[in-house]
């Protein structure tokens, strides 16, 4: 497993350094297909790069852009990461860009995954992920401890699956580990001593207890105290 670890003297330098890869990322990948599709994580952590990430002047037009995970809950509420999309990445020039749904109105996750997941099936693979990192090691919403935590690690996996987890006070739909896996570009973001002492742990450890394990091989790790 190898992967590439890149260490900014502040956030605000990884936020826009981040951003600026990403949409040369995709000015390559569009250069070379008709459509690019790109996953990003909701939370707190990816707002500020989706804030410089909006501006960037290339044809959005043929971007298509999901979330690696979300919370089953209406898009109202202040933790839907679709919300955050909206409000933060979905403005200004990336207004063009076509969001691939990872929510609908059904009860419970388990209803919605054959509709939703048949709209990501025709537009994979995965061009460019944006991946986070709990301190707990999970990364999307494949946490340890979830309930279907191995089939979330399996090469055989769907595209995506409900999770429910310790500590996860609603349902998630997560996109699974080899489809995260499988994307061109992979980064994952991170913040703070404490994460990056986990990540360092994660390394020698099987993805059942740090799942962002699974999708640590030939990724590029962004971090800024």
């Amino acid at each position: 497993m190898t992967f590439e670890f890149v260490e900014y003297a502040d956030r605000e330098m990884l936020t826009i350094s981040v951003a600026d890869r990403l949409a040369s990322q995709l000015r390559v990948q569009l250069q070379r297909e008709g459509r690019v599709l790109m996953a990003v994580p909701g939370g707190t952590t990816p707002g500020p790069i989706f804030d410089n990430l909006c501006a960037a002047q290339l044809d959005w037009d043929r971007v298509d852009i999901m979330l690696s995970d979300e919370r089953w809950l209406p898009e109202t509420s202040d933790r839907s990461n679709t919300r955050l999309l909206r409000e933060r990445l979905f403005v200004g020039p990336a207004a063009q860009a076509t969001l691939v749904p990872m929510c609908s109105n059904a009860d419970v996750p388990e209803d919605a995954l054959p509709e939703l997941a048949a709209n990501i099936a025709p537009r994979l693979p995965l061009g460019i992920v944006v991946l986070g990192m709990g301190a707990d090691m999970h990364t999307a919403s494949i946490f340890p401890g979830a309930d279907r935590l191995d089939d979330a690690l399996s090469g055989n996996a769907p595209i995506l699956l409900a999770m429910r987890a310790p500590g996860a006070p609603e349902p998630r739909i997560t996109v699974t580990a080899h489809v995260l896996n499988d994307a061109l570009n992979k980064h994952i973001v991170i913040f703070g001593a404490e994460k990056r002492a986990a990540l360092e742990t994660a390394r020698s450890l099987d993805p059942q207890k740090a799942p962002i394990r699974a999708v640590l091989d030939r990724a590029i790790v962004h971090w800024a105290e």
